[in-house]
């Protein structure tokens, strides 16, 4: 892949997951080259990508599209997740040095500074710093092997980094959890940050479920 594709493939998997090209969005390769200044080349390269990853669908004689998930399949995802992520977390813990907790928490007070409901408070910038506090944890537990399991669980579904559907309570217990997560692994308490990530994992399916099935809705 050339490096424009390989630049188009990373601005087009940001437009997506920051939510700026909504899930059932119609992905026009002629629209995105002109708003990323490349040609249409690697445009099309970069949703052959993203489509391999679960974030675009392509539909023969349609084109692409962002890829939306209904309530099964999210409640497919979750269930995954619940199985593998917990178990990561509690892999990470015996594992984790001062300079992964350091950077785990400073992720997770960053998070709390930008997140909390107020003037100050900006969604978007969850995004990357929820991303980077979970891949963290998946990169210190060294499981290559449930690494490759949770990526198809965490990248595909859109609605998993919208933090715009979450109300207060919910975003507030959101980023509370990463906060104990740390102090788990600070604490050498695999049991302890096992639970939390449960905790962490319902609380983001409630949420996510209950948006699906409004959109389902009739």
């Amino acid at each position: 892949m050339t490096r424009a594709s390989e630049r188009a493939v990373g601005a087009v998997r940001e437009l997506i997951l920051r939510g700026d090209l909504a899930a059932g969005t119609r992905l026009g390769e002629v629209e995105l080259a002109e708003r990323l200044g490349v040609s249409r080349t690697p445009v099309r390269e970069a949703l052959g990508r993203l489509a391999a990853e679960g974030l675009v669908e392509i539909v023969p004689n349609r084109g692409a599209r962002v890829a939306s998930w209904t309530v099964a399949e999210l409640e497919g995802v979750f269930d995954l997740r619940s199985a593998l992520e917990p178990r990561i977390t509690a892999l990470a813990v015996p594992r984790a040095d001062a300079a992964d907790i350091t950077v785990l928490d400073e992720l997770a007070r960053t998070m709390l500074d930008v997140g909390l409901p107020g003037p100050d408070q900006d969604l978007d910038a969850l995004v990357p710093l929820n991303r980077r506090f979970h891949d963290r944890l998946v990169v210190v537990a060294g499981q290559p092997a449930l690494a490759t399991a949770l990526a198809g669980a965490i990248h595909a579904p859109i609605q998993l980094r919208n933090f715009h559907a979450y109300d207060d309570a919910s975003l507030r217990r959101s980023l509370a959890h990463h906060v104990e997560i740390v102090a788990a692994i600070r604490a050498g308490d695999p049991t302890w940050a096992q639970a939390v990530m449960t905790a962490h994992i319902q609380n983001a399916r409630t949420v996510m479920l209950r948006v699906a099935r409004e959109q389902e809705a009739p």
